[in-house]
């Protein structure tokens, strides 16, 4: 469920090419810092945060996260408090990439733990998918939010940012919302230990529950995906 929440803005670089012109180069500057910057995230939680329980991690770095994805807002409306567009720009895609390295560790031990004896890769494999396809989901999500506020090239190019400013307020406002579902997460490994005692462990309808989800979202992200190639603008977005 958090990670479905985690909505991105799928007019974000249209808007960066379209009207403060980025140019292919910076573009692909952006790329590689957000990778540097989440390999460091997750350094920074093996070196300071593997101590911080689960629940802690997440609350912290969600909020984080919604402080620059609003920082987007400003970009937009062209304060970046004398910074140059691409310094302000870079500030906001790469350190989300930084939070998300963060809470990597976390995730990943997390499924190992829930793997149980005997089918510890066919387990990893299951939860890996879960999780991937989450994110698949997501960004299904984001190109179906194209189509509620015109945030398309025209609009852009006549300076209408009226749409491209409510879909970053949405999507900051979605990604924030999965700091309810933090709860459900176990504090550390000890109470995630606990769960293999429960009494629904290993439950038949949760496992069949896990596989439909799972199933399920991803074949509506191979759908919407298709949809996309073969028939741009079906959901209502610019083309």
């Amino acid at each position: 469920l958090y990670n479905v929440l985690q909505v991105g803005n799928a007019a974000w670089k249209q808007f960066l090419k379209t009207v403060l012109n980025f140019t292919s180069n910076q573009l692909n500057s952006l790329l590689i810092a957000a990778y540097v910057l989440l390999w460091l995230g997750i350094m920074a939680y093996k070196k300071f945060f593997i101590t911080w329980s689960w629940r802690s991690v997440y609350v912290s770095t969600t909020l984080l996260n919604g402080i620059f994805s609003a920082l987007q807002i400003l970009l937009i409306k062209g304060i970046t408090f004398g910074l140059s567009p691409f310094l302000f720009a870079l500030g906001d895609d790469a350190f989300a990439d930084f939070i998300g390295g963060i809470q990597f560790l976390p995730t990943t031990i997390m499924m190992v733990h829930l793997c149980p004896a005997g089918s510890e890769g066919a387990s990893y494999a299951m939860f890996t998918t879960m999780s991937n396809s989450a994110y698949s989901l997501a960004s299904a999500f984001s190109t179906l939010l194209l189509g509620v506020w015109d945030v398309s090239k025209d609009a852009m190019e006549r300076g209408d940012l009226t749409g491209m400013i409510n879909l970053t307020a949405l999507t900051t406002l979605i990604q924030v919302s999965g700091i309810l579902f933090v709860g459900l997460l176990p504090r550390t490994k000890e109470d995630l230990s606990n769960l293999h005692s429960d009494p629904m462990s290993g439950s038949k309808i949760g496992g069949f529950i896990f596989l439909f989800v799972t199933f399920a979202s991803v074949l509506y992200s191979l759908v919407v995906g298709v949809l996309n190639i073969v028939a741009p603008g079906w959901s209502g977005e610019s083309r």
